[in-house]
């Protein structure tokens, strides 16, 4: 019987001496837009369906499982003597807010073919980002929220516009004045940073390391530039209302390769986590 293991940060080493864990360690169960961590043996190889999940030196991997997820995630496992092994983990569903508009001028729901093509582009673009499963740990850290302030918008709701289902809200919308200072939730590298894009007007991103990626939308200034290593609370630009936005706000979304989770369900760095538990 596995043993469930949601996040295994408190147990790294702090002499960061690779040690891995003597069985699998994975999650009993996980929940739509979520963050998983678990634990492998030394030399086992990992699998979800047919991605390849990394394994780190210590056996430490991690995946995430999208807002449609409804069916048990599929994992497999080669230990280091190739024999395989199979888990199914069951994925707990949650509500999502729908709200249903009717009434609309057309072209507001539907936007023309050349800024359709505009978006597309720019789309593909930053998609193009997520693709690299790059080695860094910075997100073994846990994440800190890039603002405070109200949340005006969380993962998941959705519009039905005119009878037209839009796309699902990806991230968590937090209310705050223009020039907010926007911190990094964790360490990492900037992979994208445009201060024009027609949706969400300036935009950065940064990969956190395996696949794990923040995007950060509606920028009013931008701090860092492709390439650029930033570290846990560091300024990586301002709040505003860029792109189509109706007010200030910074859109914060998250990744794991293509499959966008809640940034709501991150954990808490391990000290934050700790403090809340005295209180």
């Amino acid at each position: 019987m596995h043993r469930p293991c949601l996040f295994l940060v408190a147990a790294l080493p702090l002499s960061g001496v690779a040690i891995a864990c003597d069985k699998p360690e994975l999650p009993a169960q996980i929940q739509q837009g979520a963050l998983a961590e678990g634990c492998l043996p030394a030399g086992a190889q990992l699998w979800l369906g047919e991605r390849e999940v990394s394994v780190d030196l210590d056996g430490r991997v991690v995946f995430g499982v999208g807002r449609d997820q409804t069916s048990p995630l599929q994992l497999r496992w080669r230990d280091g003597g190739n024999a395989e092994k199979t888990l199914s983990i069951p994925v707990k569903s949650r509500d999502w807010k729908i709200e249903r508009i009717d009434g609309l001028p057309q072209q507001t729901v539907n936007p023309d073919p050349k800024i359709a093509e505009r978006i597309g582009r720019e789309q593909r673009a930053v998609a193009a980002t997520r693709i690299e499963d790059r080695f860094d740990n910075a997100w073994r850290a846990g994440f800190i929220h890039p603002a405070e302030g109200r949340i005006s918008g969380v993962y998941g709701s959705q519009r039905i516009l005119n009878g037209t289902p839009k796309n699902p809200h990806y991230g968590m919308d937090i209310a705050v004045g223009t020039g907010t200072p926007i911190k990094a939730p964790a360490g990492g590298v900037v992979s994208f940073a445009d201060p024009d894009l027609y949706l969400t007007g300036g935009t950065v991103l940064i990969d956190h390391g395996h696949g794990l990626n923040s995007s950060f939308l509606h920028m009013s200034r931008l701090d860092v530039k492709v390439g650029d290593r930033v570290e846990q609370g560091q300024v990586i630009g301002a709040v505003g209302a860029t792109g189509r936005a109706t007010g200030p706000h910074l859109h914060w979304g998250f990744n794991w390769f293509d499959v966008r989770l809640d940034p709501a369900l991150l954990p808490a760095p391990a000290t934050k986590k700790a403090t809340a538990q005295k209180k």
